[in-house]
C-alpha cells in the first residue's frame, strides 16, 4: 500500500477537478486544489515515512528477539548436554565400581538408577510447579550447580553409601533444571517453530552421552573412575557463567491463548492433564520409548565389556561414538524431517514418532542375541543413535497440548513417568533379571545379553501409544489453545 500513497495528491486533484468541472474558468478555485493536493501528498509521505519506520523498527525486533530466541536454546541446550553426561558417566564406570564395591548387578541398578529417581521424581513435579511460578533462569543454574557439586562428591565417595547419599543430591539437582529448561524454551518460540527448538535440544543427549561416554572411559582407565567424576562437575562452570547472558521471557511471549492472573496449582494441572486423551497417549508413548531405549543404553557400556571383552575404555568410546556422533547425525535429520512435518497436520508428528521406534526395537533386540562382535556393534549403531529421536517431537507435543501456565507442571509429569522408567525400572529390572537368568545358563557372562533382548521388545508398545494419540489430537489442542 505504501507504494501507492504519493498518487494520493494526484487522485484528489482528479476528484476535485472533476467535481468542479463546471467552473473552470475559476483559477482560485483550481489554484486552492492544487494546494490541497499537495497538502494530501505531504501528509501521505510524512505517514508512509512515519510506518516505514515503524516497519523498521519492528523488523530490527524482530531479529533481536530471535537472536535471544537461538542463543538461549544454544546455552540450555549445553546444560542439558552436561546433564546427560553426569549421568551417562556413571554408567561407563559400572564395571570399576562394581569392582571395588563388589556389588552384584541388581545393586549396580539400585545404586546407578532407583537411587537417582526415586528423588528426581519425588522433587520433579513440586519442582515443576515453581518452574510455572519463579524465574527460569536462575532455577536452572540453581539446579547445575547442585547437581555439579554432588556429582564430584560422588566421586569423593569411601563406600557404598557415601555413593548412594551423593546420587540422592545428584537426582534433586537435575530434577529442578529441565522443566524450567522447557518451559523458557517454549516462550521463545512460536507452537510452530517448537517442534525444531524442542529437536535442537535434544542434541543435548548425544552431545551429553558422547562426553560422558568417551571422556568418562578415557579418564577413568588414566586417573581412575572417581577423577573422572570431580572432572566432570568442575566442567560445569563455564556454563553457569554462559547462564548469566540468557533472559528470561515473559511467560505465555509466544501463544495466542491468554494466561491467567493466578497460575493453577498441581491439582489443576494434573486435572487438566488427564482430560487431554492425546496427551496421556504420548506421554504413555515416550515413557515406554524411554524404558527400551535409555535402558538398553544404560547396560551398553557392560554388555560389551562382558559379550564381546571390550575394555571400559574402548566400551566407554564406541557407546560414545554411537550416541554422539551417530546419535547427534540422527537428531540433525529428525530436525530437518521434524521441521517439515511442523508445516503438516500435527497428526504426522505422531505417525513420526510411532514410525521410528518400531523400526529401530529390531536391531536393539537383535544386538544382544548375536555372537559376532562386528554384527552385533552394526545392529547397535542401527539402534542406539536412533533411540532419542523421539525426544523432540514428544516435548514439542506436550508443550503444545497445554496452556503456557502449565508447561513446568507438565514436563515434570514426563520426567515422573520417564525416569521412573529410565532410571528406576530399566536398571534395576535388567540387573535383576540377569541376576535370575546367570544361574540358570551355562555361560553366565550372557545373562546380561539376554535381559536386554527381553526388555528391548517394549519399543513396539511404545509404538501403539504414538499412533493412538492420533485420534483426539485436534480436540486436545484446540482445548489448550495451540490449534
Amino acid at each position: 500500500m505504501r507504494l501507492f500513497q504519493p498518487l494520493t495528491g494526484v487522485a484528489a486533484l482528479i476528484i476535485a477537478a472533476t467535481g468542479r468541472s463546471h467552473a473552470t474558468g475559476n483559477l482560485q478555485t483550481y489554484d486552492s486544489v492544487l494546494k490541497c493536493a499537495s497538502k494530501g501528498a505531504k501528509r501521505s509521505h510524512k505517514g508512509g515515512d512515519r510506518r516505514m519506520a515503524q516497519h523498521h523498527d519492528d523488523v530490527s525486533e524482530t531479529g533481536r528477539r530471535d537472536r535471544r530466541a537461538y542463543w538461549a536454546l544454544a546455552v540450555i541446550t549445553l546444560v542439558y548436554a552436561m546433564n546427560i553426561a553426569d549421568r551417562f558417566v556413571l554408567s561407563t564406570l559400572i564395571e570399576p565400581i562394581k569392582a571395588e564395591f563388589q556389588l552384584s548387578d541388581a545393586s549396580v541398578g539400585f545404586l546407578t538408577g532407583v537411587a537417582l529417581a526415586i528423588f528426581y521424581t519425588a522433587a520433579g513435579l513440586p519442582l515443576g510447579a515453581l518452574a510455572d511460578r519463579v524465574n527460569r533462569r536462575n532455577m536452572i543454574m540453581w539446579a547445575l550447580a547442585i547437581w555439579s557439586l554432588f556429582t564430584a562428591l560422588c566421586g569423593m565417595a569411601q563406600n557404598f553409601w557415601q555413593l548412594l547419599l551423593a546420587r540422592i543430591g545428584v537426582g534433586v539437582g537435575e530434577a529442578g533444571g529441565t522443566p524450567p529448561s522447557h518451559s523458557i524454551l517454549a516462550d521463545y518460540f512460536k507452537p510452530s517453530e517448537r517442534i525444531v527448538a524442542m529437536s535442537i535440544f535434544t542434541l543435548g543427549i548425544a552431545l551429553g552421552s558422547a562426553i560422558g561416554g568417551i571422556g568418562g572411559g578415557m579418564l577413568a582407565e588414566k586417573f581412575g573412575w572417581r577423577h573422572g567424576l570431580v572432572v566432570f562437575a568442575f566442567a560445569s562452570l563455564p556454563i553457569l557463567l554462559l547462564m548469566l547472558t540468557v533472559r528470561e521471557p515473559r511467560r505465555g511471549a509466544s501463544d495466542v491463548a491468554a494466561l491467567k492472573e493466578k497460575a493453577p496449582n498441581i491439582r489443576e494441572a494434573l486435572a487438566f492433564i488427564r482430560s487431554q486423551r492425546a496427551l496421556i497417549h504420548v506421554l504413555a508413548g515416550a515413557t515406554i520409548a524411554t524404558f527400551s531405549g535409555m535402558g538398553l543404553i544404560w547396560w551398553t557400556p557392560a554388555f560389551l565389556a562382558r559379550s564381546h571383552g571390550f575394555s571400559v575404555g574402548d566400551a566407554g568410546f564406541e557407546v560414545g561414538m554411537m550416541s554422539g556422533l551417530g546419535g547427534g547425525a540422527a537428531l540433525v535429520a529428525a530436525t530437518l524431517i521434524t521441521f517439515k512435518l511442523a508445516r503438516m497436520a500435527p497428526k504426522w508428528q505422531c505417525h513420526f514418532l510411532a514410525t521410528v521406534t518400531l523400526l529401530i526395537t529390531i536391531p536393539g533386540v537383535l544386538a544382544h542375541l548375536v555372537g559376532d562382535t562386528k554384527t552385533s556393534l552394526l545392529l547397535l549403531w542401527l539402534f542406539i543413535p536412533f533411540a532419542n529421536v523421539y525426544v523432540g517431537p514428544t516435548l514439542a507435543l506436550l508443550q503444545n497440548l497445554v496452556r503456557p501456565d502449565m508447561r513446568g507442571v507438565t514436563v515434570a509429569v514426563l520426567l515422573f513417568t520417564a525416569n521412573i522408567a529410565n532410571l528406576a525400572v530399566a536398571p534395576q529390572l535388567i540387573g535383576l533379571a540377569s541376576d535370575l537368568v546367570a544361574t540358570r545358563i551355562a555361560d553366565p557372562s550372557q545373562s546380561l545379553s539376554i535381559a536386554l533382548a527381553i526388555s528391548g521388545t517394549t519399543g513396539i508398545w511404545a509404538a501403539l501409544h504414538f499412533w493412538a494419540a492420533i485420534r483426539s489430537l485436534p480436540g486436545d489442542l484446540v482445548r489448550a489453545g495451540t490449534a
